[in-house]
């Protein structure tokens, strides 16, 4: 497994037990490091992991909106909690994150969800994040730097 892919199933394993678990109660340090120790031992890229549960969790409200406004059909408590999880890292990532191209964080977040969702979860995850994708303009990529470039703004 790829280091960065392996650094997204921990940050969505570390969000799933963070909202399973009541969210607000939960000391989200320690169950990042406990999900280290159960699943990736030797793995040294805590940077990342940390980063992208930060970042989730900084910009919690806008990242819910946006699954309301794109997952019309699903209340966001009648998504499952997997399902839920992988979609608030894709959208962090897709959105949020200046340094990650939008088509890998759609493909990580797919297959995080052919993985360790349900029969539906890979089509159901696409199609949210696709649809996100349509709207927001394209992420650039800075030649010298290889940075992105790119402004967006939350939902209201």
């Amino acid at each position: 497994m790829a280091n960065r892919h392996l650094s997204r199933t921990i940050a969505m394993q570390t969000l799933f037990a963070w909202d399973f678990n009541g969210r607000e109660a939960v000391d989200i340090d320690k169950v990042i490091k406990e999900n280290f120790q159960q699943f990736a031992p030797s793995f040294d890229d805590h940077g990342f992991v940390e980063s992208l549960v930060q970042g989730v969790l900084n910009n919690l409200e806008a990242i819910n909106a946006y699954i309301v406004k794109y997952a019309t059909e699903w209340p966001l408590d009648q998504i499952t909690i997997v399902d839920r999880n992988i979609l608030r890292l894709g959208i962090y990532e897709l959105v949020f994150d200046k340094n990650i191209p939008a088509k890998v964080a759609i493909n990580e977040a797919i297959e995080m969800a052919k993985t360790f969702g349900g029969d539906s979860s890979g089509k159901f995850i696409n199609g949210v994040l696709g649809a996100i994708m349509k709207e927001m303009p394209a992420k650039e990529v800075d030649k010298n730097t290889g940075q992105g470039t790119i402004e967006v703004k939350p939902v209201a």
